[in-house]
């Protein structure tokens, strides 16, 4: 087979084509929720309750269906109105036609331009970057929910029938603001503010109760003008501005409102919002009370194995006393040996030491004698000198009174006082004649 291109798969049913292209279309976001105008031509609503139309300008058209019960139809709507529908593309496969399958459709002179405001406002949103910013966690059980919603509400009673079913006793509190017309932004607002200000901690204490983790902000279906206050700029600024997790839930599935593109989580109805964030007790409770039996399944088995090592061990123990006793006197000889070597080795080096410091000590003394001895004679030769006895000897005489005392200045002396003349060899009497003394 020939073709003007790369044929890159093989020959399939044509049906299974169609169904591929039709999947394909359902799955790719750009052909969800668009928002189209266009003229009303081939206008027919059938006893089914569907209603079957064409949507048409000056360059193009395309067929469009309205299912039972999906929308809301203006009475005001006939043959040749100018509507803006929102819808999503799709592919009847039996008859390989592409039509629409439309959510919303109002008047053109009723939704246009608010359609149009919400575009700008997207747009201005995407290229701030806050569209594909990071989004916060949801808590895992989260602890407080601020429920922002219209008080008494059919939203609000299946919020709290449904948490009150899941985890019954969940601390929450509502914030009762009104969910459509002129002031609902600005009371949305609040509430969002509100519900931050119970997020933190010094709040959550004086009031003693947990801090608020999680908001739900959101209302249940109604007409695009019912829910448009999602689509305006301050409540979506307050939803991007928040700290604490935002969960967007407004309407049914098919409505796609600006809170639900910002918000950080978006759920398809306020009951599917309690579904994705509050878990189920009983699940938990079965979870941890499997978690429980395996903990103890697995501690059982390890009280097992380790009585089966017990055994194991003690088996040995009694079937090898004797190596195990061999082994130790081994190691005991082993031990004993080193040790008398070790002993050995530091006595030997301790004598070593011993030794080295006598001799030194030997040596230090010989020489510290040696000096003595030295000084010594040096000493004694110095006193031998100075001995009166060998002054004496070379001729020299020692002048005593009769009392011993030795006469060294003529002062000492007077006339015909008897003294004594120490020689060399004996002794002399004397008196004392005359006194001469020599001038200074």
């Amino acid at each position: 087979m020939r073709a003007g291109s790369e044929v890159t798969t093989g020959p399939i049913p044509v049906g299974q084509f169609v169904n591929l292209v039709r999947n394909t279309i359902r799955h790719d976001q750009i052909f969800q929720n668009q928002v189209i105008t266009g003229e009303i031509t081939q206008w027919k609503q059938y006893p089914s309750g569907h209603t079957y139309f064409t949507l048409r300008d000056s360059d193009g058209q395309i067929s469009a269906v309205i299912w039972k019960g999906r929308c809301n139809i203006d009475p005001l709507i006939e043959e040749g109105s100018v509507v803006v529908v929102i819808a999503n593309l799709d592919l009847y496969a039996k008859a390989g036609k592409i039509q629409l399958v439309v959510n919303r459709i109002e008047p053109v002179n009723k939704l246009g331009l608010l359609e149009e405001r919400k575009k700008l406002l997207i747009e201005s949103l995407r290229k701030e970057g806050l569209l594909d910013r990071p989004r916060q966690d949801l808590p895992a059980i989260p602890k407080h929910i601020a429920i922002i919603t219209g008080t008494g509400s059919a939203a609000l009673s299946d919020m709290n029938r449904l948490i009150d079913n899941r985890w019954p006793g969940l601390r929450r509190t509502i914030i009762g603001v009104t969910v459509q017309g002129e002031n609902a932004s600005n009371e949305i607002v609040r509430g969002i503010l509100a519900a931050g200000k119970l997020s933190l901690k010094a709040t959550a204490a004086r009031l003693n109760q947990p801090p608020v983790d999680l908001i739900i902000v959101g209302r249940g279906g109604g007409a695009p003008e019912d829910l448009w206050a999602f689509n305006l700029e301050p409540v979506v600024r307050a939803i991007i501005a928040s700290t604490v997790p935002v969960i967007s839930a407004v309407g049914h599935e098919s409505d796609l409102l600006v809170s639900d593109l910002v918000a950080d989580l978006r759920a398809s109805t306020p009951s599917n919002a309690v579904e994705l964030c509050v878990p189920e007790f009983d699940y938990h409770q079965m979870l941890i009370h499997h978690l429980l039996e395996r903990l103890d399944e697995s501690t059982n088995r390890l009280i097992l194995d380790c009585r089966h090592n017990l055994q194991f061990y003690q088996s040995r123990l009694l079937n090898a006393p004797l190596k195990g006793i061999y082994n130790a006197n081994q190691q005991v000889a082993e031990l004993s040996n080193r040790l008398t070597n070790a002993v050995s080795s530091k006595f030997s080096n301790a004598r070593e030491k011993i030794q080295l410091l006598n001799n030194t000590i030997q040596l230090l003394m010989q020489k510290s004698i040696a000096d003595e001895t030295t000084r010594l004679a040096v000493i004694k030769s110095a006193l031998n000198s100075a001995h009166p006895r060998n002054v004496l000897d070379r001729g020299y005489s020692m002048i005593t009174n009769v009392d011993g005392a030795v006469v060294s200045n003529s002062q000492d002396l007077a006339k015909g006082q008897q003294v004594i003349l120490a020689l060399s060899d004996g002794e002399a009497k004397a008196t004392i004649d005359e006194i001469e003394q020599k001038g200074e």
